[in-house]
């Protein structure tokens, strides 16, 4: 009875001078690109992503703005996100054993879901918190396996699950035609102008019809989610975890290792890139732009190489420059959803501006680099008198049950 009310006293959020830059660092890059990586399907149907040539307007500016994003975002974030969430997962929640931290995450994922299901069915159908949450109930179950066995097993289930996509998209070859052209159509693959005028119509028009039409599209992304994306995303997260253990995302491994990665990162950038022409070259062929064997065995070798650029920077003592990209990251929770905020009063029809099917790409980096702007400014100002970011705070608050103190001035 006496031993949980110490712990009760000793379980808070990790201070300031404990957080650990590294992982900082390359959140706040995870949480700015992954918004180059959302903004396509925040302004247009998501069968624009399949073919982005159907985009009216489409000449090389735009090619080359869909390149510049497909190659170097495109997933590479997505899997930054998910190798910190399996960092997460362990410090939070620590080994097994530790019945209190144990709680303690049970209730932070939970509420992570919570907010996973408002952002997706109110706001964005694209939503990946609720994802995240799920995924983490599964992966909290080895969060006390050694470094070594959870790289094992998650590099293992995750070429095996490469393998299973590939090899199902490939397999679509051998299809009679006319079965083929139907399980394209299935899968979104072929998109008439007259389907895309009616698909952003629905996103056009009043506040009630829109929110309607978002919600009716996260309920059909959700199994989709559910099935394809948790034993892949539990891959990547159990990677990252045991990258932590092994001290590479906690930036302490040798130098040579972190340029071995971006060497390394930088030869499956090239594939990737040669990769991403001859699908462009093919008019996006449904089978070629889907299947991406480089793209989808080689995207983590990405990631970590980008995560020893900034790993690097800041053991050289690049901290400083690096700060506004920190502060990102310690408020990547609050950037993710205001990026949902923004860019939905831009897009959306009645409750927003109603620019939906009206960017193209080089209108569209414009204003990804104008929220990368404004988060790289507003995060460092809210932290010099906030210890974490509103959402992190509320988020923070019910994973505790309590009130934490959110004003720098405030009492520990």
């Amino acid at each position: 009875m006496t031993q949980t009310e110490p712990q009760t006293e000793i379980l808070a959020p990790v201070q300031r001078a404990d957080r650990v830059l590294s992982l900082d660092v390359v959140r706040g890059l995870a949480v700015l690109g992954i918004l180059a990586v959302n903004a396509m399907t925040f302004f247009w149907p998501h069968e624009v992503g399949m073919n982005p040539a159907i985009q009216p307007g489409w000449d090389a500016d735009a090619l080359l703005g869909w390149q510049i994003q497909d190659v170097f975002f495109r997933d590479k974030m997505r899997t930054l996100f998910s190798l910190l969430f399996g960092v997460s997962i362990f410090l939070v929640g620590g080994l097994r054993t530790d019945l209190d931290r144990g709680r303690l995450l049970r209730s932070r994922l939970f509420w992570l879901a919570v907010f996973g299901l408002i952002h997706g069915a109110a706001f964005w159908f694209g939503d990946i918190l609720f994802l995240y949450a799920l995924t983490g109930f599964i992966v909290m179950l080895v969060r006390s396996w050694s470094a070594r066995r959870l790289l094992i097993v998650g590099t293992v289930l995750y070429l095996i699950l490469c393998a299973l996509y590939v090899g199902m998209m490939w397999s679509m070859t051998l299809m009679p035609p006319d079965q083929l052209q139907a399980s394209i159509a299935e899968q979104g693959g072929h998109m008439t102008p007259e389907q895309l005028a009616a698909a952003i119509q629905a996103m056009t028009g009043d506040a009630w019809s829109v929110t309607v039409h978002q919600f009716q599209q996260w309920l059909a992304v959700v199994p989709i989610i559910a099935v394809a994306m948790i034993p892949v995303t539990a891959s990547l997260m159990m990677i990252g975890m045991g990258l932590f253990k092994a001290g590479f995302l906690a930036g302490r491994s040798p130098t040579w290792l972190y340029f071995a990665s971006i060497l390394l990162a930088a030869g499956c950038l090239y594939l990737i890139w040669g990769e991403s022409s001859a699908i462009a070259a093919s008019g996006f062929d449904f089978i070629q732009a889907m299947t991406r064997p480089h793209a989808t065995f080689l995207v983590p070798l990405v990631s970590l190489g980008y995560a020893s650029v900034l790993i690097l920077m800041v053991r050289f003592g690049m901290s400083l420059i690096l700060y506004p990209l920190i502060s990102v990251g310690r408020m990547a929770f609050t950037n993710y959803l205001t990026q949902t905020l923004i860019m939905t009063t831009l897009a959306y029809g009645g409750r927003g501006l109603g620019w939906y099917g009206e960017i193209g790409w080089p209108e569209m980096w414009g204003i990804i680099a104008v929220v990368w702007i404004l988060q790289l400014l507003w995060s460092p100002m809210w932290l010099a008198f906030f210890r974490m970011g509103p959402i992190e705070w509320i988020w923070r608050s019910l994973t505790y049950g309590r009130l934490l103190p959110l004003s720098r001035e405030a009492a520990a």
